[in-house]
């Protein structure tokens, strides 16, 4: 997993609530369990019509939000099913930074398994960084993990809380597997004491 600093990029308004995770990636593309490929399907349903055209509404298909690394979306993001296939399309997208006023409990800590920052903000900081993020392209935010602050285009800043184990995961780039390895001597230490134990085994 790459390590999470800082962001600085086009964010996406999405103020839709109750984006559910079968929105984010629609049930049919669940076969896989690769984590990469999955960005051209993000937002399947709503991105495309029937016969696999773009639709030219949606934020995401706009020429000023195809290379959005933040969205700033409405309340409740994430919430139905647990798949983890949900995170994985954001992130294959591009997507680093999700903004909202609450997320649903299993959505947001995928989040920062998959290398992902989902902030929580009041509703009336998400609103002020939504009505700057419709201002297009030109309009670029910038998270600061370390500081833990989040700016909009004209400098405005909030600050974000955030669990510190957490925060340390994303700036040092860890996992779950990376979080193992780190206590590697550890674990060998004990796979030996225990062989001498228990020659047997």
């Amino acid at each position: 997993m790459n390590k999470f600093e800082k962001v600085s990029g086009i964010a996406a308004p999405m103020p839709l609530v109750n984006i559910d995770t079968d929105m984010i990636i629609p049930k049919i593309f669940l076969k896989t369990i690769k984590r990469s490929g999955l960005g051209v399907n993000l937002f399947d349903e709503m991105r495309y019509d029937r016969q696999g055209n773009e639709n030219p509404d949606f934020v995401l298909n706009k020429p000023a939000y195809r290379e959005a690394e933040i969205l700033i979306a409405g309340d409740n993001f994430g919430c139905g099913s647990s798949r983890e296939h949900a995170p994985w399309a954001l992130a294959d997208f591009g997507i680093k930074v999700i903004v909202s006023t609450s997320f649903a409990d299993i959505f947001y800590n995928n989040c920062f398994k998959n290398g992902m920052l989902p902030i929580i903000l009041p509703q009336e900081q998400v609103d002020v960084l939504m009505k700057d993020a419709e201002k297009g392209a030109n309009a670029r935010m910038e998270v600061d993990l370390e500081k833990q602050t989040i700016s909009t285009s004209e400098g405005e800043t909030f600050s974000f809380d955030i669990d510190p184990f957490r925060k340390h995961c994303l700036l040092e780039g860890l996992d779950d597997i990376g979080l193992t390895f780190e206590k590697v001597a550890e674990i060998d230490a004990f796979e030996a004491r225990a062989a001498q134990a228990r020659p047997w085994v």
